[in-house]
């Protein structure tokens, strides 16, 4: 038998552990047949266990009207529970809400003021425009009520009223007005208009202004600090549109500051000052420095408050706020700022960071950048959930779990959130906004804090190796976005250092072969810099450490499934370092010297050829150039002759010595700013519209009509159009014959 009392139910729900969705499917079956019986008794109760259930998801929109039923009962116990029912379950659009608008009235001119607090708790939650007409008049009446709390509850509901239908603001205003201006009125309902006024005045506050002296009236009496809260919010949104409230709030509001205990209360003074514009407005001024300090040490000691998270957030929101007009006094407490950045709490850790970019100078660039490469190195990284009950929730909604009665039932943790003495992980968004802030702090204001660019180039090495994997492998070569990206903005800061600042070449050369190097790949993971370093290592392949094994490295089968941009950088580096290591005039053409040559261009073959046929036309390009290139030395090299010369040692080939190195040597290029364009003037007789040529639209015509076409034999047709199976060029002469009968026509 059901037992139709709610605790019963919540008792039987405990004892069916294990089974509670049975148990539950078996009560609503009793609470619908209970809920039709004419006695009224037993259709609270089961309103009563429907509400329960209903905080669990189950819908009870079914029972519309048995509510009205119960909310029309003359017994004040019935009626109560049938408007809890009324606000758990209405909404503006339920059918039968029509039916309650008479009810409502009616109770609402009752007598008997605990019973017009029933309707005034509930109309807020169900009304909808046409109620809001409706009720209007029977509300006002209300506000003039005998009771505080009747006029404080009408004045809410007139604020919800408001919100769904303007239009009943208008006649309801002079009187929450009149109620605001009366001396004499209950605090608390004092304290109510306050928060409506509060509320309205984020959308309209020119609106509130004549009611400023008022509101500075109940500023400075006090006793309340949630008014007082409310008052200071209304005053930074009409201190900008009166600048003489400024003056006036000034002293009261650094009053509160010094004197109130409530940490809420002292936040909100701050807050208000800062969102105002007060303390810009202040500024120069000796009270507008004195309430500047005031403020930042105030912040200083919500800081190091211990065991209150959101009161060190919100001191570093109100902090970053204050950079904007006072860097200097927050600079003065950046070792409670940088204690942040370990917090446990991921928030905090942002806002610290987001902080500390305001803050940093030339002094203290390099101890925040070694505390987060710190954090970096000594903090794991976050795993996501495995165990299967953290997915309850969001797989099967919420389902009531049956209590154990035994209080020494030992609770189980699940693994992921057991503690250790290690750092926290470090989630992947975090560890990509660490690195990011990193850089952005290095080269803030084109590097102006920065003292040691090798100390720089170190860090970005030690970054990369913190860089969340990408997709450094694929057909395609893509990376998903966040990560790829950071990867290459590293890439980018140590090209951009390399370039730029020639007195760290060797160190950004060294740099480079330590990432390009392949028994490296595993540490450094991310393939974004591998194309910046490859660019470097060819660039600057004559600084490089050990050219031979970047050289290697870059051979390595697995690079040709790098993606299409790293690639093409990497085979634009190889002929240089292949320069760098076979163009020496000084040492004499040996056997020992020609196998080795020989040797190194059939790895550079074999490692091109596959890339005739790459995707990408860039890559593909590249390869075919530096493959044609490399077949040449290899045949210039293969024909040279070791044999002594007139007693002297055999000179290498002139195409390893000379021809090759003019390929890449010249005037160096210097760094040129995206935007210098713009600063190029345009000649005067310059057209762009203008047709390069104008006959080209007839050209261009022409080719439909074109009748020189051979069918498929054409080999003009074949070269464009068919695809090779492999690329090999024949040659009638050697390379050496062909070098010396160009010297032979120039001579």
């Amino acid at each position: 038998m059901f037992e139709k009392d709610v605790l019963q139910l919540i008792r039987g729900l405990r004892a069916h552990k294990g089974h509670e969705r049975e148990y539950i499917q078996t009560a609503l079956r009793e609470c619908r047949k209970e809920i039709k019986t004419n006695d009224m008794d037993a259709k609270a109760t089961a309103l009563m266990k429907l509400v329960y259930l209903e905080m669990f998801g189950h819908d009870m929109g079914w029972a519309s009207f048995n509510v009205l039923e119960v909310m029309s009962s003359a017994k004040y116990l019935h009626k109560r529970v049938g408007y809890l029912a009324a606000v758990q379950s209405f909404r503006p659009d339920t059918e039968v809400l029509m039916l309650a608008e008479n009810l409502l009235k009616k109770d609402l001119n009752s007598p008997d003021k605990n019973l017009i607090s029933l309707p005034l708790g509930a109309i807020p939650h169900v009304v909808n425009p046409s109620m809001a007409n409706s009720l209007l008049s029977d509300l006002l009446s209300r506000v003039s009520h005998s009771s505080p709390a009747i006029r404080k509850k009408t004045i809410v509901t007139l604020y919800r009223l408001a919100v769904v239908y303007p239009e009943t603001l208008r006649p309801a205003w002079p009187k929450i007005k009149e109620r605001l201006l009366d001396d004499s009125e209950d605090p608390s309902v004092t304290a109510a208009i306050v928060n409506v006024v509060c509320e309205l005045g984020w959308r309209r506050p020119q609106d509130f202004l004549p009611l400023a002296p008022r509101l500075f009236e109940l500023l400075t009496q006090g006793g309340n600090n949630w008014m007082a809260i409310k008052i200071i919010k209304l005053f930074s949104q009409l201190t900008p549109l009166e600048p003489r409230l400024v003056k006036k709030l000034l002293p009261p509001l650094t009053s509160l500051i010094k004197t109130t205990p409530a940490m809420s209360l002292l936040y909100e003074c701050i807050n208000g000052i800062i969102q105002g514009g007060i303390m810009e407005a202040a500024g120069g001024t000796t009270e507008g420095d004195e309430i500047a300090r005031l403020c930042v040490s105030k912040l200083r000691a919500m800081l190091v408050v211990q065991g209150d998270p959101n009161l060190r957030y919100v001191a570093l929101l109100a902090f970053a706020k204050i950079t904007a007009s006072h860097a200097d006094l927050v600079a003065d407490h950046q070792d409670v700022i940088l204690e942040c950045i370990d917090d446990a709490d991921i928030s905090i850790r942002t806002r610290a960071l987001d902080l500390v970019i305001g803050m940093v100078n030339s002094n203290n660039l390099q101890a925040v950048v070694q505390r987060l490469m710190k954090q970096l190195k000594s903090a794991g990284k976050a795993l996501p959930p495995t165990e299967p009950e953290t997915e309850r929730v969001a797989h099967d909604g919420i389902i009531p779990m049956a209590d154990d009665d035994d209080e020494g039932t030992a609770m189980s943790v699940p693994k992921n959130e057991r503690r250790s003495d290690q750092p926290p992980p470090l989630p992947e968004d975090y560890r990509i906004l660490v690195i990011e802030r990193i850089l952005e702090l290095c080269s803030k204001n084109s590097y102006a804090n920065m003292d040691d660019f090798d100390w720089y180039i170190s860090v970005l090495v030690d970054l990369v190796s913190q860089c969340p994997p990408g997709t450094a492998s694929g057909s395609s070569g893509t990376a998903r976005a966040g990560k790829s990206s950071v990867s290459n903005a590293i890439g980018a800061e140590l090209l951009n250092v390399a370039v730029r600042v020639k007195g760290v070449r060797p160190e950004g050369a060294a740099a480079a072969q330590n990432l390009l190097l392949i028994e490296q790949r595993e540490i450094t993971g991310s393939a974004g810099v591998l194309g910046p370093a490859a660019f470097i290592a060819g660039e600057y392949a004559n600084m490089l450490p050990d050219p031979e094994a970047v050289l290697t490295s870059m051979l390595h089968t697995a690079n040709a499934r790098l993606p299409a941009e790293a690639l093409s950088l990497l085979l634009h580096a190889i002929p240089k370092i292949f320069t760098v290591l076979t163009s020496d005039q000084q040492s004499p053409w040996t056997d020992a010297r020609r196998s080795h040559v020989v040797l190194l261009v059939a790895r550079v073959v074999h490692f091109l050829e596959p890339l005739t046929l790459h995707p990408s036309l860039e890559v593909q390009e590249r390869a075919v150039e530096y493959l044609d290139l490399m077949r040449l030395v290899s045949e210039a090299s293969s024909n040279h002759s070791v044999e002594p010369i007139d007693g002297n040692v055999a000179d290498p080939p002139l195409l390893l010595t000379q021809a090759m190195p003019s390929l890449f040597t010249g005037m160096e290029l210097n760094p040129v700013a995206p935007a210098a364009i713009r600063n190029v003037p345009q000649p005067e007789d310059f057209d762009p519209d203008l047709p390069i040529k104008s006959s080209l639209h007839m050209i261009l015509a022409s080719v439909d009509y074109d009748t020189d076409y051979e069918g498929d034999d054409n080999e003009i047709r074949r070269f464009y159009h068919e695809k090779p199976s492999a690329v090999k060029t024949e040659y009638n002469k050697s390379a050496s014959d062909i070098l010396e009968s160009a010297s032979n026509g120039t001579k």
